[in-house]
């Protein structure tokens, strides 16, 4: 009585076009909640999305600014609700979920894809959205910083930045990816068609027409995450130890990382020229002050999948001196640093420093513009549609999806079969066939062709072979 209860509400909710809270869930277990998304319109396909759930949990509150990945869930299942497609959101950390219907795409990150695409239908289209470098690169990467930091300073840090062993490229049909060929090429031995969807940004803001630039060229900013000796900052801090006639400031959360605060304390807290902010949000006023009188961000990263923090710096009218791992086109106005070490990061700095002003602007003005152009919510939105449109749509109807030929979806073969088990969902053999044909002519009753809905002949008996048969349309014949 329960689940029919269950199922009514369900039922109204989707005909309200709202979302329908997940009976399962309990409160402070978020990360098992599945949010359950459905359009104005009937639907006409379901989309799994298993990404950052926390936008879906309360509709109400603002989308936080905290990661980019925040807005840029939202904006992906936007982009499917639009099309007329209901939306099961899961998040990347639900490690229980069982999918219990049969879906039309499954766009997911690394951590979940390979072990919830096992359990699909194969008609569903299976994407893989790559926001880090490949796990083997990253995690080699954030081990060799660690060990130079042992060497070169006598202490053993944590916090590395490492990404899950994961086969998830391996199991999907194509992947979408934040940043630039750096990280694309991490990817390539897969040969799977990757497509890049540049990161977007989570605020934006006007050039600082005001700044000093002769004042601002004495000035550097480090902004980024935990994970600061995968991030550089060791090096930078070491690199500034050794200008200070040049100011760096620090942006990051210091309580995360205990074991780097003890062993650069005197970096950062007692050199006159390395001023300490701790995590400050890029929405805030304190960081467009900081971003104001300076001139460039110094990051050179052991590996990023599209370097999120530098873009944010570059919105601010901030100069990237990277590295190229850092996964961040500079064009004509940033700096690539030759190697990741403290001599090179020493030399890009002065050479900014004593650059001259009018071309330091020019430059500024360039990072800016590129980032305006590149890296915003809109040209994310937009970029991620035109992916959908022209590769992910004509995707999924190539896929060969059976339950939708023979008008059936899984639960309603695994109803009609004598144990009433689910069966594979692999093309059906000739004895399956026949089956099915009985079974579903007794459900459809007129015949009409499944895929697109066209009207077939009227024996219901025939009505499986007569819906190949009587829909001409080529698009309805490809998915056939």
């Amino acid at each position: 009585m329960r689940r029919w209860a269950g199922r009514q509400l369900k039922r109204v909710f989707s005909q309200l076009g709202g979302r329908t809270p997940d009976t399962r869930s309990t409160p402070g277990r978020d990360h098992e909640q599945v949010i359950s998304l459905n359009p104005a319109r009937e639907p006409v396909g379901r989309v799994l999305l298993a990404y950052i759930i926390d936008p879906f949990l309360d509709p109400q509150a603002p989308i936080a600014n905290t990661h980019t990945h925040q807005w840029e869930s939202w904006c992906i299942a936007q982009a499917w609700l639009t099309r007329g497609y209901a939306v099961d959101v899961i998040s990347f950390l639900n490690r229980t979920f069982v999918p219990t219907r049969d879906y039309d795409l499954f766009f997911a990150a690394r951590t979940n894809l390979q072990r919830i695409s096992q359990k699909l239908n194969p008609g569903c289209l299976r994407v893989v959205h790559l926001d880090t470098a490949h796990w083997l690169f990253n995690n080699s990467a954030a081990y060799n910083r660690l060990l130079d930091t042992q060497r070169r300073r006598g202490v053993t840090l944590d916090n590395a930045k490492m990404v899950e062993q994961n086969w998830a490229l391996e199991h999907a049909d194509l992947a979408t990816i934040l940043g630039n060929q750096f990280t694309i090429d991490t990817y390539a031995y897969a040969n799977k068609p990757i497509h890049r969807i540049p990161i977007s940004a989570p605020a934006i803001y006007d050039y600082p027409e005001q700044r000093d630039v002769a004042a601002a060229s004495r000035h550097f900013v480090w902004f980024g995450s935990s994970g600061f000796v995968h991030k550089g900052l060791d090096l930078v801090l070491e690199a500034f130890a050794g200008m200070p006639d040049l100011h760096l400031h620090v942006c990051g959360p210091f309580d995360d990382e205990k074991r780097f605060l003890a062993a650069y304390n005197h970096e950062l807290r007692q050199l006159p020229n390395v001023h300490a902010h701790g995590w400050v949000d890029v929405a805030g006023a304190t960081f467009r002050q900081i971003c104001e009188q300076s001139i460039a961000i110094v990051y050179p990263s052991a590996s990023e999948g599209g370097g999120g923090s530098v873009i944010s710096c570059m919105h601010q009218g901030l100069i990237p001196v990277v590295s190229y791992e850092t996964s961040v086109d500079t064009g004509d106005f940033g700096v690539v640093l030759d190697t990741n070490t403290i001599p090179a990061i020493r030399a890009a700095v002065q050479a900014l420093a004593n650059e001259d002003r009018n071309v330091l602007d020019r430059r500024a003005r360039a990072s800016w513009s590129y980032a305006r152009t590149h890296h915003t919510r809109e040209t994310f939105a937009r970029d991620y549609d035109a992916c959908v449109d022209d590769v992910l749509l004509p995707a999924m109807q190539k896929k060969p999806n059976w339950h939708r030929i023979w008008g059936l979806t899984g639960r309603t073969i695994a109803a009609s079969t004598p144990t009433g088990r689910r069966p594979s969902m692999r093309p059906p053999t000739a004895k399956a066939s026949i089956w099915l044909l009985i079974m579903s002519a007794r459900r459809l009753g007129p015949a009409v062709c499944a895929p697109c809905g066209r009207a077939g002949v009227s024996s219901p008996w025939a009505a499986p072979l007569a819906m190949r048969r009587s829909c001409r349309s080529i698009s309805c014949l490809a998915n056939i």
